[in-house]
This record gives C-alpha cells, structure tokens and sequence, in this order.
C-alpha cells in the first residue's frame, strides 16, 4: 500500500508564498512522473506542474514563472514553490504519483488527500 501526505497549505495574503510537500510512503520500489493538480469551487482539476525521476518539469501556463516544482527523489517527497501568489491560485492541492511497488507490476497511480490553499486579503 502506498500513502501520499500533502502538507503546507494555508491562508497567505495576495503576494505571498507558500511551500507545499508530498510525501510519498509505503511498499515503494521507484516513482516515475509526480504532479500536483488543484482544483477550485465549481471547477474541475486541473494540472498545476509535473516532474519526471530525472527532473524535467512542465507548468500550467498560469503558474509559469511564479511556482516551481522539485523533488527528493531518496526521500520520495516532491514540492511545490509557489511565489506571487493570487487570489485565482485559492484552490485545494493535490498530489499525483506514478509508483511502481514491483518490477513484476505494471505502475499505477496514487493520490494524496489535498491541502487547502487560500489567497485572500
């Protein structure tokens, strides 16, 4: 079984910053690509930022030069940097992994709970 934990949302003023984190835990033998989506009220989810294991990384246009995405690949964590924060940003965050808990299975993917991120002043 394999547990992601999103941690970092908040209340921040327009402006401000926040840290997100992702832990991944569990029967874990490699991830492949990890993201984060939000979604906002009355919206459907949408991808904010992915990275591969090697660390290429692609942004939603609206995040483009003001989050960046990382990782810890031995701590099988990844995070969200997320700069010039605006109230369109408030949304819950989701964490997205591709984990392969065996060479002998196919990956699959897990989601965390979500972390709640609100800009407002």
């Amino acid at each position: 079984q394999v547990q992601l934990v999103e941690s970092g949302g908040g209340l921040v003023q327009p402006g401000g910053s926040l840290r997100l984190s992702c832990a991944a835990s569990g029967t874990i033998f490699s991830i492949n690509t990890m993201d984060w989506y939000r979604q906002a009220p009355v919206k459907g989810r949408e991808l904010v930022a992915s990275i591969t294991s090697g660390g290429t990384t692609n942004y939603a246009d609206s995040v483009k030069g003001r989050f960046t995405i990382s990782r810890d690949n031995a701590k099988n964590t990844v995070y969200l940097q997320m700069n010039s924060l605006e109230p369109e940003d408030t949304a819950a965050y989701y964490c997205n992994a591709d984990v392969v808990v065996s060479t002998r299975l196919p990956s699959r993917y897990y989601w965390g709970q979500g972390t709640q991120v609100t800009v407002s002043s």
